[in-house]
């Protein structure tokens, strides 16, 4: 049985997504599932166990916001580590994200030790 853990990148920007999955892929053996939206991340999350997800907040269609108010309002998702990451840097929208239930809130552009820092925190694979 395999114990690699899946990290989901929900952001509109293909160049974030690209970078995000550099970031991430210097850490190990991680399984990445790639949304465009927050729809579109919707869409993927009942066909993927998800362990991470990473997350903006400004994307089309369903914000990041919204999508972290559908994970904390679903039992499914209650415990999913989530991540944002956005150019929306102000005391006000880090508090907005926390209280709906980030766990964590980095502003772009993000340092990358940082990240995986995080990630590393969240997803250990432990004996």
């Amino acid at each position: 049985m395999s114990t690699k853990k899946t990290i989901l990148i929900a952001d509109d920007s293909p160049a974030m997504r690209a970078l995000l999955v550099s970031t991430i892929e210097v850490l190990g053996d991680y399984r990445i599932v790639e949304a465009s939206s927050g729809f579109e991340a919707l869409r993927l999350l009942p066909r993927e166990h998800v362990d991470l997800i990473l997350t903006d907040i400004n994307m089309p269609d369903i914000n990041g916001l919204e999508l972290i108010s559908y994970l904390r309002n679903n039992s499914n998702y209650l415990t999913v580590p989530v991540i944002i990451i956005s150019t929306e840097g102000s005391l006000k929208d880090i508090e907005k994200g926390k209280r709906l239930g980030a766990n964590e809130y980095l502003i772009k552009p993000f340092n990358p030790d940082r990240l995986q820092a995080l990630i590393s925190s969240y997803l250990c694979i432990c004996p």
